[in-house]
């Protein structure tokens, strides 16, 4: 897993125990990311995570959708690599924030 990154568990559940434990999923998901994977005889019909995990599911498919975003991220990327960056200390003083 690389830095940054949160370990997520998934939970399967019947759709029969998942409308059991419905209310208390919130509450599961909030202590444990992951995401709780419904089945309907045997087959998985939904998947059921937290919000924010969702918004941020959304927000990178909007960004992967963009290519002029990915273009950037590209660019970005290769700067890295090549060493091409500064310290938000020295951005400061460049901007005069210092």
């Amino acid at each position: 897993m690389t830095e940054g990154m949160t370990a997520r568990t998934t939970t399967v559940l019947s759709i029969v125990d998942a409308r059991a434990k419905l209310t208390q999923l919130p509450e599961q998901l909030g202590d444990e990311p992951g995401v709780v994977v419904v089945t309907r005889h045997g087959r998985q019909v939904l998947a059921i995570l937290a919000w924010e995990d969702y918004e941020a599911l959304i927000e990178t498919l909007d960004i992967v959708g963009d290519p002029e975003a990915m273009e950037q991220l590209r660019i970005s990327s290769e700067q890295i690599k090549a060493g091409k960056v500064r310290s938000v200390r020295e951005l400061g003083k460049e901007l005069g924030l210092d």
